[in-house]
């Protein structure tokens, strides 16, 4: 007997580290005199595309293609006292000191440049690669390789240790009051699923999720994020049990016996939408809007749906017992208690 489920789950997912001193972040950024430029922050990339978003923001402040920012691995001999990438905050925090590091290479250049070429500093700006002025003249154009040249010669340091420490968060575990949480970030997910109750086995038809970033600061990378942190929490919830022996020792210790989502649980139908026109109200990173553990919950759809399709096997009367992970020995087990208690 074959049964469908559907389920509709929000989720609002606070950004910050609950500790308070995690909350700081570190970068180091430097112009050569060929022009190049290198990044060193405090966070680990771990393929979620944060040294991509970093190098973005240093090509944002200095006007240049993502290109010409390069990036160096993450050491504490470069950037210390790091605090780890965790809590969504990876590109928050470093993003930020980053920013901080590319800010200030700008304003000397721009002091400097004011000065040098006896140019209005209101109206120059660095963009496409070279440095401009507000009324556009052609002759008031400096290329990014002659401007640093020009500085280098004239002595401007061309390196900056950026910092950012997240603003407002304070909270009192003693009395429960404060700020935990600089923002929120929100999101929506709707799951349908096919059941046979006869069997427990189960498929994830559909999947429909709509999800907050703010200013995104990256669509790409953040719709990845969005599906695979929907995934992951789809095998939490579904597939990923933890078995012990008599003895205590873990006996799901391995992929034959651990059951991660593979490519074949992707439900037919997955469709990803970032919520647009709504900036972060708080002053993150451009308005954008952490989105690394935010998707994870949204997969409690799923788990939701199991139990809508197992709840008609009693015309909805009953809400179903549903262990998680919902695995198919679960689901079954469900169904059959629900069926005898319809019975008796």
């Amino acid at each position: 007997m074959v049964k469908r489920g559907l389920a509709l789950t929000p989720v609002k997912f606070g950004i910050s580290f609950t500790a308070k001193h995690l909350n700081q972040a570190g970068a180091l950024l430097h112009v050569y005199t060929d022009g190049s430029v290198m990044i060193n922050h405090g966070g680990t990339e771990m393929g979620q595309g944060l040294h991509t978003k970093i190098c973005q923001v240093v090509a944002r402040e200095l006007g240049l293609d993502l290109a010409a920012v390069r990036i160096s691995a993450t050491r504490t001999d470069k950037v210390p006292n790091t605090s780890p990438t965790a809590a969504s905050s990876g590109a928050d925090l470093n993003g930020m000191a980053a920013r901080d590091a590319a800010i200030q290479i700008r304003r000397r250049l721009l002091d400097f440049a004011a000065e040098h070429y006896q140019w209005d500093r209101e109206g120059l700006a660095l963009q496409a690669g070279a440095l401009v002025t507000a009324d556009g003249d052609a002759g008031h154009r400096v290329t990014w390789g002659e401007l640093i040249q020009a500085a280098y010669l004239a002595r401007v340091s061309l390196s900056a240790t950026g910092f950012y420490a997240t603003p407002l968060i304070h909270y009192d575990r003693d009395s429960g009051q404060g700020r935990p949480f600089y923002y929120f970030a929100y999101g929506a997910a709707v799951s349908e699923v096919r059941v046979d109750t006869l069997s427990g086995e189960y498929r994830v038809e559909r999947v429909d999720v709509l999800h907050d970033v703010g200013d995104s600061l990256n669509p790409a990378i953040d719709r990845g994020q969005v599906e695979g942190g929907f995934i992951q929490g789809m095998g939490w919830l579904t597939s990923e049990e933890l078995t012990w022996n008599a003895e205590g020792r873990l006996l799901s210790d391995g992929p034959a016996t651990y059951k991660i989502p593979t490519f074949g649980d992707l439900p037919p139908v997955f469709n990803v939408e970032l919520l647009e026109g709504h900036p972060n109200s708080q002053a993150s990173l451009y308005r954008s809007k952490a989105v690394g553990e935010p998707p994870f919950m949204l997969a409690i759809s799923v788990w939701s749906a199991l139990r809508d399709a197992l709840a008609s096997l009693v015309d909805y009367r009953e809400s179903p017992d549903l262990d998680t992970p919902a695995t198919p020995e679960r689901v079954l087990l469900a169904a059959e208690a629900l069926r005898q208690r319809s019975r008796s």
